[in-house]
C-alpha cells in the first residue's frame, strides 16, 4: 500500500489575517509578512525531496506554494497543481465578516457566542454545521460538503500516478482546514481552538487507511 509524505502548510499571512476575517473561497493578498513567511517555509523545505506540490486554487495559497517551490532543490521537476478540493472551509455569506461576528451568529441557536464555547461543545464538525444554519442564505458549507470536498482531493493526490511509496508531496492549505484535519486525525492529542501559525509546517502521512498527523504548527526558525 502506498504511503506518501505530506508537508502541509499554512499559506503566508494575509490582511484579511491581520483583520480578524472570515477568509474561505474569498481571498486577500498575502503581507509582506506573509511573504517572509512563505521564505521561512522555503528555507527550512529547501533539501526535502518533493516529488509534487499542490495547493488550493486562491492566490494565497498559490503565492506561498511558488515562493516555496522556487527554493526547493527539485524546482525544476516541479510544477504546482491547484485544486478546489484544497480550499478553505466556504462560509458563504460570512465570507469576508469579522470572526468574532460570525461566530456569535454561529452560535447564537444553542446560546454560545464564540469558537471555543461552540467547539467545546459541540465539536469541529458540528461547528461548520452551526454557520451554515445561521447563514441566511445557507452557502455555508456544512461538514458533509466540506469533508466530501476535502477527501476527494486527497484521493487525487494518492491516485497521482507519478508518486511512489515514499515520496514527499508539498501541499499548502488553510487555517481551519488544519483544524479539521487535527480535529479528525490528531487522536485527541492537538489543540482545536485556534488556527496554526501562518506559514507553520505539518508533517502527516497519507495512505488509503487515511491520515496520520506526525508533527503540527511547526514555525520554521529563521537562520
Amino acid at each position: 500500500m502506498k504511503t506518501l509524505h505530506l508537508y502541509v502548510v499554512r499559506h503566508g499571512k494575509t490582511y484579511f489575517n491581520r483583520y480578524n476575517k472570515l477568509q474561505g473561497w474569498g481571498n486577500s493578498p498575502l503581507m509582506a509578512e506573509g511573504i517572509k513567511d512563505a521564505q521561512m517555509v522555503a528555507q527550512a523545505l529547501s533539501n526535502v525531496d518533493l516529488k509534487a506540490a499542490y495547493s488550493s486554487d486562491t492566490t494565497r495559497a498559490m503565492d506561498t506554494a511558488k515562493i516555496i517551490i522556487d527554493g526547493n532543490k527539485n524546482k525544476q521537476h516541479l510544477q504546482l497543481i491547484t485544486a478546489s478540493n484544497f480550499r478553505e472551509e466556504f462560509y458563504g455569506s460570512f465570507e469576508g465578516v469579522n470572526m468574532d461576528v460570525a461566530w456569535t451568529s454561529a452560535g447564537a441557536s444553542v446560546g454560545l457566542k464564540t469558537y471555543k464555547e461552540i467547539v467545546d461543545v459541540y465539536g469541529v464538525d458540528k461547528t461548520k454545521d452551526l454557520l451554515k444554519e445561521a447563514d441566511p442564505w445557507h452557502d455555508a458549507e456544512n461538514s458533509e460538503e466540506y469533508w466530501r470536498r476535502v477527501n476527494q482531493g486527497f484521493k487525487r493526490i494518492l491516485n497521482n500516478p507519478i508518486l511512489d511509496d515514499g515520496d514527499s508531496v508539498l501541499l499548502i492549505s488553510h487555517g481551519n482546514t488544519l483544524i479539521s484535519l487535527a480535529d479528525r486525525y490528531g487522536e485527541g492529542k492537538i489543540q482545536v481552538h485556534e488556527r496554526p501559525l501562518n506559514g507553520s509546517i505539518a508533517r502527516m502521512e497519507l495512505s488509503l487507511d487515511g491520515l496520520t498527523i506526525l508533527t503540527y504548527n511547526n514555525q520554521p526558525v529563521q537562520n
